[in-house]
């Protein structure tokens, strides 16, 4: 009851307080020396930016309470190859649990999942996610990202600098979107059509103004 009391407790700091320590960045200053992350509110975001993570990781997060029950249905239906996590899981996990696999992460996770969506809005969950995602080796959030790989703010990304970005997620170690590949330049044309499909759509409509 008293772990379940500081993480309601957590989450309701976390509606005003910006969490700019995590577990995983914790353990990763570690081990690197320290990391490159630089908060910054969602104002000072380029908005082509938020469609386009939402595009990529989670086209339906302004229609989900945190679980995307059609992509599990299709995740279950073409196997453990295809993720089906939504970017409230991925805040849940990257703000209070830690990284990995195991089942005991995930059934915390799932039971924790829906108290963030209970109280944050989706632009904080969205919010919160550009800034603690791991966007390359030692680099997390947007802001630092746009610095390191493209020498602006995250608030005058280009639309082809924010989806390179996004691309790069998945494997944010291994891919660069600095010096991009045939495949993510690829994929990044890709997100930039999912972008500008959500915007048109209304699936934008619960994180932007």
């Amino acid at each position: 009851m008293g772990a379940v009391g500081v993480f309601v407790l957590l989450v309701l700091l976390g509606t005003f307080i910006n969490p700019r320590l995590t577990p995983y960045l914790i353990a990763e200053g570690w081990r690197q020396g320290g990391v490159d992350r630089v908060w910054v509110p969602m104002e000072e975001i380029a908005p082509v930016m938020a469609r386009a993570v939402v595009a990529s990781e989670d086209a339906n997060f302004c229609q989900h309470w945190g679980f995307d029950m059609q992509a599990i249905r299709k995740a279950l239906d073409e196997g453990a190859g295809r993720g089906a996590s939504t970017i409230s899981q991925q805040v849940t996990k990257n703000v209070f649990l830690w990284q990995g696999r195991s089942w005991l992460r995930k059934a915390l996770e799932s039971v924790m999942t829906p108290v963030v969506e209970l109280v944050w809005t989706k632009r904080r969950v969205l919010e919160v996610y550009l800034n603690v995602a791991e966007t390359g080796t030692g680099i997390f959030g947007v802001e630092a990202a746009a610095q390191r790989y493209f020498g602006v703010s995250a608030a005058k990304l280009s639309p082809a600098q924010a989806a390179l970005i996004v691309a790069a997620l998945p494997d944010p170690k291994g891919r660069n979107p600095g010096r991009p590949s045939g495949f993510l330049r690829g994929r990044a044309r890709d997100i930039l059509e999912g972008a500008a499909t959500i915007k048109a759509d209304g699936r934008a409509a619960c994180f932007e103004d």
